[in-house]
């Protein structure tokens, strides 16, 4: 190993040995649930290995429970889209149910539109959506947003490039 990396893990450690119980815990008191708060610290570790810097000492616990309140809000967020999907799917016949790996894809990429979506200003969310999901033109988003159509036009731009990068990410 190369030495700054040498330091990171010894770093990483020695966060992970003096405050893994703690975060455990506090994620086990957010969570309700021992399995969900070990996940999390898991990957709360995992995200600061990727960063590839560990928190000064003096500013671990603070770190280690912003990245963590992080992970809950994706957690939280994509329990609430597979519990919508599910929901869908109970209004299917049983003959265009999707497979395990179908619905397991499928509940991937709404997560990932959904993050995009989360990212970007209000007005310009609403007139994609109402563009793609309502199916409305661009005059009438214009008329409920109550803005120009250029500037529905400048929305969609925006909203397509944001799906864009993610995908080319």
């Amino acid at each position: 190993m190369v030495r700054p990396e040498l330091e990171l893990h010894q770093q990483i450690e020695v966060l992970y040995s003096n405050h893994h119980g703690w975060l455990q815990g506090w994620l086990r008191g957010k969570l309700g649930s021992a399995f969900d708060a070990a996940d999390l610290a898991h990957d709360t570790y995992l995200r600061i290995l990727a960063r590839g810097r560990a928190p000064r000492p003096e500013e671990s616990r603070q770190h280690l429970a912003q990245i963590a309140n992080g992970l809950m809000i994706d957690l939280f967020r994509r329990r609430h889209i597979e519990a919508a999907y599910i929901e869908a799917l109970a209004h299917l016949p049983p003959a265009a149910m999707p497979t395990p790996e179908q619905r397991a894809l499928i509940i991937e990429a709404l997560t990932e539109i959904d993050t995009i979506l989360a990212s970007l200003p209000a007005k310009v969310r609403e007139a994609f959506l109402l563009c793609k999901v309502e199916g409305l033109d661009y005059r009438e988003i214009a008329r409920r947003l109550d803005v120009s159509v250029s500037s529905v036009e400048k929305y969609m731009v925006r909203a397509l490039l944001a799906c864009c990068a993610t995908q080319a990410a």
